[in-house]
């Protein structure tokens, strides 16, 4: 298991716990007051610090490793996040107080798209936490359960990635849908600048003997983790690069592909 189990999970997966939603730990800490200066950070700081970091990762290696490793400790304390299945999701869905379908901030600062719907916030106050955006206020929905977990089915098939995040850790309040327009994708996969996220707590295996080699998978999924054999016609995973995102099963007609606890492969542990 991840850390945050380890950490918060009372003995099972950390974002199973239901005291990790709870309106009595949002309203600890000032969460709401912190997920509004999170807002105005990414929308005006971003692709300044994003390029700051690579500059220094590119020609000051060392200070570069120093400012990975406090920033990533900050990030895990902060808003840290961790890739989650589809039927993780849906479970998570049913554990919450509210689910409220609001525009992606990280679309909105990398592709200058406000008006992408692709995050749910879970339990939160997002009328407050949102008054002072009126780009994201005016976009807000309130969701059922069902309406909330057919929109994360429709966003499996599209080959969109889920993944929960926290503000102030341990609370979760929210579930992303992501893929490589996203701030996270950007800077833990695309640039290697600094770790935001856990990989899920699964890994994806494809049964060779129903795989047909058609590739659709491969396709799909968005960290390179499956890979295509000409001589034997079949795909496979490469755990070292897989997430557990489940998403590549959506692609697979044949149903090969299924995913495994990842504690179960030695090769794996301390890997996220």
């Amino acid at each position: 298991m991840c850390e945050f189990c380890i950490r918060h999970g009372e003995g099972k997966k950390w974002y199973e716990v239901m005291s990790n939603y709870s309106q009595e730990l949002y309203a600890q800490g000032n969460r709401e007051g912190f997920m509004v200066h999170l807002l105005s950070d990414i929308h005006r700081d971003y692709a300044a610090s994003a390029g700051k970091l690579d500059w220094v990762k590119r020609k000051l290696p060392l200070a570069y490793r120093f400012i990975r490793r406090v920033g990533t400790w900050k990030m895990k304390r902060d808003h840290f996040g961790q890739v989650v299945p589809l039927e993780d999701a849906e479970m998570i869905v049913d554990m919450v107080q509210s689910v409220t379908r609001l525009p992606c901030v990280c679309r909105g600062a990398t592709r200058g798209r406000r008006e992408a719907r692709y995050c749910l916030a879970l339990g939160v106050d997002v009328a407050g936490v949102t008054g002072g955006f009126s780009d994201l206020t005016a976009s807000l929905e309130v969701l059922t359960p069902q309406q909330a977990k057919d929109l994360l089915r429709e966003f499996d098939r599209e080959g969109l990635i889920h993944s929960i995040w926290t503000f102030k850790t341990p609370f979760i309040g929210g579930i992303c849908n992501c893929d490589q327009d996203c701030l996270a994708y950007r800077t833990q996969v695309t640039a290697d600048l600094m770790q935001v996220m856990f990989k899920g707590e699964y890994l994806a295996e494809i049964d060779p003997a129903q795989c047909t080699g058609c590739r659709s998978c491969l396709k799909l999924c968005q960290f390179g983790a499956i890979q295509y054999s000409a001589l034997n016609s079949r795909c496979a995973v490469n755990p070292l690069k897989c997430y557990g995102c489940g998403v590549c099963r959506s692609a697979c007609q044949k149903q090969a592909i299924s995913l495994a606890d990842r504690q179960r492969l030695a090769g794996l542990k301390g890997v996220w």
